[in-house]
């Protein structure tokens, strides 16, 4: 007995999946859709099922963006993606590392709904434009000038330093040290004079309302938590593809994901919504 396509497929199908939604919990949501529409049609008059199952995923995942759209236009404060907790190795395929990353992944939050479905069709999975046009019902003229505007978007937003995972890795050790001790001087030697922390709390718990910009008022909220907070701790774990942190503060989690420029941290993506972060147990099985 062969096995099913869609098993075999279900980390490239989830990861599609979450690429376009930012939600773990809502790509599991269009993964079930999905399983319910495969079940229903003669498989054997599937030719390439990979491509197939991406269609149908392609297809949920779109009529789930227009469902969150609305959804997060009554979010209180900043909505981030959800972090996934995952493996050192998924950061041994930098583009997919890259790709999940919550600094590409807040980029892609500010794309149309079809662009974003284009950009990570092509530049994550390197699917051909005649695939992803009729994927989305669309002419493969219409999705190539969508596909073009997705990159110059994306190209002009992310961030261009790339470091290693041992760089990087360092830096987030310092920065948690820094936090642990809860001194101003240490935090600002660490942080970019620029640092941009973007915090999402849900309105569940306490969380700046809005992006919090510079290296001393950065340091200086990160040092109030520190005081005000009993029981606080933090560790370095392995989020999107990349070492971060994971904060325990008077037994809330906050999951910490740092974008590093030149030795320092110039963005702080800080998720405390706990509605968020209940994957941080068992690393994502991801794939492209």
């Amino acid at each position: 007995m062969t096995d099913d396509p869609f098993v075999s497929h279900r980390s490239l199908l989830f990861t599609v999946a979450y690429e376009m939604l930012g939600s773990a919990a809502d790509a599991e949501d269009v993964l079930h859709e999905a399983w319910l529409r495969w079940a229903d049609v003669d498989q054997s008059q599937v030719s390439d099922p990979r491509a197939y199952l991406i269609r149908v995923v392609t297809r949920q995942a779109l009529n789930q963006m227009r469902t969150l759209s609305r959804r997060r236009e009554e979010y209180v404060g900043e909505w981030l993606p959800e972090p996934l907790l995952t493996s050192p190795d998924v950061a041994e395929d930098v583009e997919l590392a890259e790709s999940v990353s919550m600094a590409m992944l807040t980029v892609l939050e500010t794309l149309e709904p079809t662009e974003r479905a284009v950009f990570v069709l092509r530049e994550v999975f390197d699917m051909p434009y005649g695939e992803i046009a009729e994927a989305m019902g669309k002419s493969a003229a219409a999705v190539r000038q969508m596909g073009w505007r997705a990159r110059q978007h994306v190209a002009a937003r992310r961030p261009r330093v790339q470091v290693s995972r041992s760089e990087q890795q360092a830096v987030v050790e310092r920065f948690l040290s820094a936090v642990r001790t809860g001194q101003i001087r240490d935090m600002m030697d660490i942080l970019a004079p620029d640092v941009v922390l973007t915090a999402d709390g849900g309105g569940l718990v306490p969380a700046a309302r809005v992006p919090v910009h510079g290296a001393e008022p950065v340091a200086t909220l990160l040092a109030r938590a520190n005081r005000v907070q009993a029981g606080f701790s933090t560790r370095i774990v392995w989020l999107n593809g990349a070492p971060a942190g994971h904060i325990q503060v008077g037994g809330q989690s906050i999951a910490v994901s740092l974008v590093v420029e030149n030795g320092q941290v110039s963005r702080i993506y800080a998720v405390a919504n706990p509605r968020k972060l209940t994957r941080l147990d068992q690393p994502a099985e991801l794939a492209r």
